[in-house]
């Protein structure tokens, strides 16, 4: 048989193995990818495998490259919008997407043992890298711009895995977004504001104090709850107040700092009150 035919087979059956075992691990997870299974899924015997791949890591290694230099060169080939900022984020939603989709895979490629010896890999980072310099040229980083890289990447993984770590039903949807305007924030001179959360942000309070309400003592308690209301009766008495206002906009008007000056000693003191050992009876 001529060599090039030999070598021709050779390189057809290998990117064989590559597709299906990158199949299979997509399908069925990483626990799925045996020597066995993708040699009987691809027709051919077991050693084929160890002498194309040297062993299972081997073949895994020549999956995660083969996937992640196809998603990153069709990655490269996206034109630039003019605007180094919404490409960035386009580079990001693109990372996260990707991550979420190729769930097994993303935790091969995350590997540093695997992504420090990977060309995709790091093509890819240079990739970021080069989206990055094009915002650095417009003078808008405050940090150097191996920081921005090694914080966008930082947090782009970061997202995915654990994202990956919640059922898909139990995702926050908006957890990806709220963390790369947190990394704008970090890295850019002009990023925008972040909007501000007075309402989350006494709703926390609140809630991190109600399980403790219970433990107060019936005078402090009173005392709180009069006041509470008295202020929501005061609001609501307001003159022409505006139509339609909602519960959460009057609660957010009331004097919290007065109301929880007033709990907090109660609250410090049911918190370190030693509980009650219960009695074992003797029967």
């Amino acid at each position: 048989m001529p060599v090039a035919r030999t070598y021709a087979d050779r390189r057809e059956t290998r990117e064989n193995l590559v597709e299906v075992a990158a199949r299979l691990l997509r399908e069925q997870g990483a626990a799925a990818v045996t020597t066995r299974a993708v040699a009987l899924a691809a027709g051919v015997q077991a050693p084929t495998i160890y002498r194309l791949f040297g062993d299972k890591d081997g073949l895994l290694d020549a999956v995660a490259e083969h996937v992640l230099a196809v998603y990153v060169a069709e990655k490269a080939l996206k034109a630039d919008s003019g605007d180094p900022v919404a490409d960035l984020r386009a580079a990001w939603h693109t990372h996260v997407g990707f991550g979420l989709a190729n769930a097994a895979l993303f935790s091969l490629i995350a590997d540093p043992g695997r992504g420090s010896r990977s060309p995709a890999a790091a093509a890819g980072m240079e990739v970021l890298r080069n989206r990055v310099r094009r915002l650095a040229a417009t003078g808008r980083l405050r940090v150097t711009e191996r920081r921005a890289v090694d914080l966008f990447h930082a947090a782009g993984t970061g997202t995915v895995f654990t994202l990956l770590s919640m059922a898909p039903q139990d995702r926050d949807p908006g957890l990806a977004d709220a963390m790369y305007d947190a990394v704008m924030q970090a890295i850019l001179t002009d990023a925008p504001a972040l909007p501000e959360e007075s309402t989350t942000a006494a709703a926390v309070m609140f809630r991190t104090l109600v399980p403790d309400l219970a433990a107060l003592s019936t005078g402090v308690a009173f005392q709180g709850n009069r006041l509470l209301k008295s202020e929501v009766v005061s609001l609501r008495r307001e003159a022409a107040p505006p139509r339609g206002r909602s519960l959460a906009t009057t609660l957010l008007q009331l004097p919290w700092a007065a109301v929880f000056s007033l709990l907090r000693p109660a609250l410090s003191s049911s918190r370190s009150r030693p509980r009650t050992p219960e009695r074992v009876s003797a029967g």
